[in-house]
């Protein structure tokens, strides 16, 4: 197995109960969903390791249920968090969106990308943009729309070809984004994806990173998925992303974070190293959740072999 710029660690991680935080105070930004705004509702932290590595107490009661999420045509799939994805593929099929072609294919184990847009597809490596792309895992790719006026033209779908981030027929929903801060440092994260994902990543990464989050600051269970607002300036950015996931339909940023690597068509331009401002405990916590629970389709549960895996050389492992 191949895995760009990831290596195995000698960990695992499993779901686990407890956690919980209240909703950002970010001022509201429009969009398109339903959800509107955050709710605020406080609940009792939960433990982790002071690595910033998570729980590693296994839970069989604590594994999330199957999510409904609509199809890339009009029949609905089961996506599963901590699921182990679909080898199988297939030619989408006419009168649907992006009819001919493929879909499936994807499992778990490919589920890392790297900081360049366009990555996370299995098999596809040294490539940026999503233009033009099947659609392994199923899940459409995030969009970062037009409301920058800067940034390569591989950043932009100026073909409108997957619609803007409120695009409600996107498999699991609008685009939508959540906020984890640091409880020790300046450091505050975002996570976008379709609104489906992102609730239930709330949710693992709750339970497992609880210990590292500033709950004042982070979105919560209990709270809505704030809608993603590419012409909000306060929104997160293409060049603040230090990790996309499940072919580039999901991305970890960070602020203050500048990647002009991000903002060139240079496939061979080095990314800029990570802050070292940054929060690292939680930002290994963060990636490696990410990592093995962010939902799958059609996926049976699924422990690594290997364990977990390692951030970026430049990154590293958190501190003691």
């Amino acid at each position: 197995m191949f895995v760009p710029i990831f290596s195995p660690l000698g960990q695992r991680l499993y779901p686990r109960k407890g956690g919980g935080g209240r909703g950002s105070g970010k001022t509201s930004s429009s969009g398109k969903t339903s959800s509107s705004s955050k709710g605020s509702t406080s609940s009792t932290k939960g433990g982790t390791s002071s690595r910033g590595s998570p729980s590693t107490t296994k839970s069989s009661s604590s594994r999330k249920s199957p999510l409904s999420i609509s199809g890339t045509g009009s029949k609905k799939k089961s996506a599963s968090p901590y699921g182990s994805g679909n080898s199988k593929v297939s030619t989408i099929p006419s009168g649907q969106f992006f009819a001919g072609r493929t879909q499936g294919g994807g499992t778990r184990d490919s589920v890392f990308g790297s900081r360049t847009y366009g990555s996370g597809y299995p098999g596809l490596y040294g490539h940026r943009g999503v233009g033009g792309l099947g659609f392994p895992y199923y899940f459409w790719p995030v969009v970062w729309g037009n409301g920058f006026g800067y940034g390569n033209h591989y950043l932009h779908d100026s073909s409108n070809e997957y619609g803007r981030p409120d695009n409600s027929s996107r498999p699991g929903g609008s685009m939508s984004e959540a906020t984890f801060a640091s409880s020790t440092m300046n450091s505050t994260f975002h996570i976008l994806a379709d609104n489906t994902t992102v609730i239930s990543l709330v949710s693992t990464i709750t339970a497992n990173c609880s210990a590292q989050l500033d709950t004042s600051r982070s979105t919560s269970p209990s709270s809505t998925p704030w809608p993603f607002n590419s012409s909000d300036p306060w929104s997160p950015r293409p060049e603040q992303a230090v990790q996309y996931y499940r072919a580039s339909s999901v991305v970890l940023t960070l602020e203050g974070y500048n990647n002009s690597a991000a903002l060139s068509d240079d496939i061979n331009q080095a990314d800029d190293p990570i802050p070292s401002w940054t929060d690292f405990n939680l930002l290994y916590c963060l990636n490696q959740t990410i990592g093995v629970s962010v939902p799958l389709i059609d996926g049976a549960t699924w422990t690594s072999p290997n364990g977990l895996y390692s951030l970026p050389s430049d990154i590293g492992e958190p501190c003691g």
